[in-house]
């Protein structure tokens, strides 16, 4: 299979072809453009047509609404033509799914639809079945039947059309046949993609998204691929999202990880950043995405090592790293008879290791001058404890275009843990990507999000968090790094946070409630902002439990397959409550569901009793400082 990108370790952006929306080129050489998506019911014609110019007057170049039913897709025309007379030429796209019939309304009036594959003309019923080629060659018979029609009117009206498939909603035939992986879907958009360029309509704009950014990633990586294996001309724009990102920093953190690396890649045309917020909170993130990608990509670029890449691009396994001891200023887990290492006053306590490499969990340090900032409160800092200094672990600084200090390393009979010197105008993901493929696997590595330690103390947070969020968990969901270090955030306590929380939406440590919350769009059953709020209030203390929180079923069941429990609108005011992908309890009174949840969470023996002192950890950062 080709490569997803032509060097990983320079930037360069993919080369597509443009693709008009409206007035709004997207792909070639426009910028990255940014869109969003309005929350309001789509048949309250007024609000829909205020939250669009709300969206627009932001900094937002594309606005999706849902359309669910014809009813709904009839009403675009009025949307549309409302915005029209008050001066807005902001395009619109109608947002489809399960109903063909919805769509062909709604192209009537729009610049773009959106359909996604696994449930448009498609079935989702979660069944085993072992299709035939035959049987299979029927289903795409009938799908294509089902869809030509609309590929007709689009390019009569000369509309664009985003093929966006959901790791949440792929087909039966679908999952039979690939499974629940990026392969499935990337053949599940390239099935409907092939009927469209069968009837000569090439407006085609595709999207891979995921709630987890590993699974994101792998996917859209290898949709790249599989368009450069198909031919040059396959060369279509690319939406990048995460779905479900949830609400505040996490929120920020998870899109940075998914459409951040994708975008350090050259991989996106146009980003939408998913929120459990207003959407207008979406359009500062995802403009602060674009910009650190441009601000990164000025850096000196490298050649790519004559080893190869150290990891696989299209799926996740960690580095294989030996088991190393560092001096800490805790004790997460050497046994006794392990020796630590010594380290010099003033940071950490030689009485006390840490194990780092190997199948250990990734651990988090800290610089010496920030630990004498808070040695006083360590033991009252929760989850978000520093684990070692730096300047006492032993780490071995390396330029990684220094071959001969590589090679010397190489030839040590000691595993070191190892990291990019300080001070390089280098790419943090790209020269951590060539040190991983020049060094030898026994060796940690302890990943950076900055080269520079920051003297700012009034350095605006979210380019920092969204800078941090893209190095470091871009770095681990290519399966690099042992340790991590923030240190381009001037405060030690958010510096800590943020590395945690990093480490939890890569998925690689689990360390507190995780919650898979979607944004509100106009199929939404339930306020989200309000019951994501209940919901976390009364299960925060359950760590390392993951709660999916969907206000429809769209992609509901789907996307809670990572899921322990899940909270899903059912019908205005019910609710359906979900074991993983299973539907255990239905139609509950919305006032009665949180109650109902935490029931369930303990029947199945997961439920712990919150402190009695009610000292359960929280964020400390709160929305206005990562909106900033």
């Amino acid at each position: 299979m080709n490569s997803y990108c032509d060097n990983p370790v320079a930037y360069q952006r993919r080369v597509s072809r443009e693709v008009m929306v409206g007035k709004v080129g997207v792909g070639g050489a426009n910028p990255i453009r940014v869109q969003s998506m309005i929350t309001c019911d789509t048949m309250d014609t007024e609000a829909s047509i205020a939250q669009s110019l709300e969206l627009a007057q932001v900094g937002c170049e594309i606005v999706r609404i849902t359309a669910p039913t014809v009813k709904d897709a009839a009403n675009l025309q009025h949307i549309v033509r409302g915005l029209r007379e008050r001066g807005c030429d902001v395009p619109i796209v109608a947002d489809i799914h399960f109903k063909p019939e919805a769509a062909m309304e709604a192209a009537k009036w729009v610049e773009k639809v959106r359909i996604n594959p696994g449930n448009y003309a498609d079935s989702k019923k979660f069944k085993i079945i072992e299709y035939t080629d035959e049987q299979y060659a029927a289903e795409l018979a009938r799908i294509r039947e089902r869809f030509t029609p609309l590929v007709r009117l689009s390019l009569e009206r000369g509309i664009a059309m985003r093929i966006g498939t959901n790791h949440g909603s792929l087909s039966d035939r679908i999952m039979n046949r690939y499974g629940d992986t990026p392969l499935g879907m990337v053949e599940s958009a390239l099935e409907f993609a092939r009927i469209a360029r069968d009837l000569d309509y090439h407006a085609l704009i595709f999207s891979m998204k995921s709630s987890n950014p590993k699974v994101m990633i792998a996917a859209y990586r290898l949709l790249v691929a599989r368009l450069r294996e198909e031919g040059a001309d396959w060369n279509y724009p690319i939406h990048l999202g995460v779905t479900e990102a949830g609400e505040g920093e996490d929120a920020r953190i998870k899109s940075a990880i998914g459409i951040g690396s994708l975008l350090r890649d050259g991989i996106g045309d146009t980003i939408r950043v998913s929120l459990t917020e207003d959407s207008i909170h979406e359009i500062p993130v995802a403009r602060a995405l674009v910009e650190t990608t441009a601000a990164e990509s000025s850096s000196t670029a490298l050649q790519t090592p004559s080893t190869g890449l150290s990891f696989d691009p299209f799926s996740y396994q960690r580095r294989a790293a030996e088991r190393i001891a560092v001096a800490g200023v805790a004790d997460p887990g050497l046994h006794p008879n392990d020796e630590a290492s010594s380290a010099p006053a003033g940071g950490s306590d030689p009485g006390y290791n840490v194990a780092l490499g190997g199948e250990e969990t990734v651990r988090v340090a800290i610089r010496r001058e920030n630990f004498q900032k808070i040695a006083h409160k360590v033991d009252r800092m929760g989850d978000f404890k520093p684990e070692f200094v730096y300047e006492d672990s032993d780490v071995v600084e390396l330029d990684p275009r220094d071959d001969a200090s590589v090679a010397s390393l190489n030839q040590s009979a000691d595993a070191k843990m190892v990291a990019v010197r300080d001070g390089l105008d280098l790419s943090v993901i790209a020269a951590y990507r060539l040190l991983a493929a020049k060094l030898e696997p026994r060796h940690p590595i302890l990943l950076k999000d900055s080269l520079t330690i920051s003297d700012n103390p009034e350095a605006e947070f979210l380019p920092t968090l969204l800078r941090a969020a893209t190095n470091i968990g871009s770095l681990l969901c290519d399966g690099i790094g042992d340790a991590v270090l923030v240190q381009g955030e001037h405060g030690p306590g958010q510096a800590l946070r943020l590395s945690y929380n990093i480490l939890q939406a890569a998925g690689t440590r689990i360390f507190k409630t995780d919650y898979v919350a979607c944004p509100s769009c106009g199929r939404t059953l339930f306020n989200l902002q309000t019951t994501t709020a209940k919901i976390k209030a009364a299960t925060v203390h359950l760590k390392g439990v993951k709660i999916a929180i969907m206000g429809c079923i769209v992609n509901g069941p789907g996307e809670m397959a990572d899921a322990d429990f899940g909270y899903v609108g059912g019908a205005p005011g019910k609710v359906n409550l979900y074991v993983g992908k299973t539907a255990v309890k239905f139609n509950i009174p919305e006032a009665e569901a949180v109650d109902r949840l935490q029931d369930l969470i303990r029947e199945h023996g997961k439920w712990v009793a919150p402190p009695a002192d009610g000292s359960t950890e929280t964020e400390a950062t709160t929305l206005a400082d990562v909106r900033r």
